[in-house]
């Protein structure tokens, strides 16, 4: 199995794409941490997953609940080897409508929450057996090219692509491997509460050449990839998902 012997945290593993990356891993042999801020929703993540999959409940823009989700890992599993940053909000506004505190919620989570996260981690990597490890960061295909009504949204995953490179830099000599994946619009709850309106749904689905969103499951097969020994000479990353979205 291309994960045996891995264990990873995966935030915002609750649902959506999160809850896909961790079952992928566990189906792949790694042992799993699932963290976000709904315990209830982790706790019946996890206990579909099945396997070893941990639930802890966190916030990673808190820097206490990063470290008592990152002792939980160590308690559990002994080591960490790969970190998946996925957990994210998405709250519309253009720069006048948009609330100073969206602006700063989006930003605690999707930017701050990362560099948490990623700081608490990499002493561990660098500790794990045979040192190294991966760093998977979930952007978005609005890192890539702007929406309306999404500032706050697109400038937090263009600074998660950026944060990507800088980071690849910075480690890539301890053998710390840092990508991010960049998908288009997926089917997750996330989605489905921007896609009620029939006539609005169609109109994205048609930003897709490819003529439809894209499935959780699509983005875990490349986050296997990347946090396995088949990605050991690539670091720095932009992986584009998105049934062509930004190809146009």
């Amino acid at each position: 199995m291309r994960l045996s012997g891995k264990v990873a945290i995966i935030t915002g593993g609750g649902s959506g794409i999160g809850k896909a990356i961790a079952t992928a891993f566990v189906r792949e042999g790694a042992k799993v941490v699932i963290a976000g801020r709904d315990s209830k929703k982790l706790d019946r993540a996890a206990a579909e997953i099945g396997g070893d999959c941990l639930a802890v409940s966190a916030d990673v823009s808190n820097v206490g609940s990063v470290e008592k989700l990152v002792s939980a890992t160590l308690d559990r599993f002994k080591q960490i080897n790969v970190l998946v940053n996925n957990a994210a909000v998405l709250l519309p506004g253009s720069a006048e409508s948009l609330s100073e505190e969206d602006f700063d919620q989006t930003f605690d989570i999707n930017v701050k929450g990362l560099w948490l996260m990623s700081r608490a981690v990499l002493p561990h990597m660098r500790a794990s057996n045979g040192g190294g490890g991966a760093i998977v960061n979930i952007a978005s295909v609005l890192s890539l090219v702007g929406a309306r009504n999404r500032v706050a949204y697109s400038a937090s995953k263009g600074a998660v692509m950026a944060m990507t490179k800088a980071m690849a830099l910075d480690h890539a000599a301890e053998n710390i491997r840092v990508n991010c994946i960049c998908p288009g619009i997926v089917e997750t709850e996330m989605v489905a509460k921007f896609s009620t309106d029939e006539s609005v749904r169609r109109q994205r689905v048609a930003m897709h050449p490819m003529g439809r969103f894209g499935q959780p499951s699509e983005v875990a097969g490349a986050a296997v990839f990347l946090a396995s020994d088949e990605s050991q000479w690539t670091t720095g990353s932009v992986l584009t998902i998105d049934g062509g979205y930004s190809a146009q």
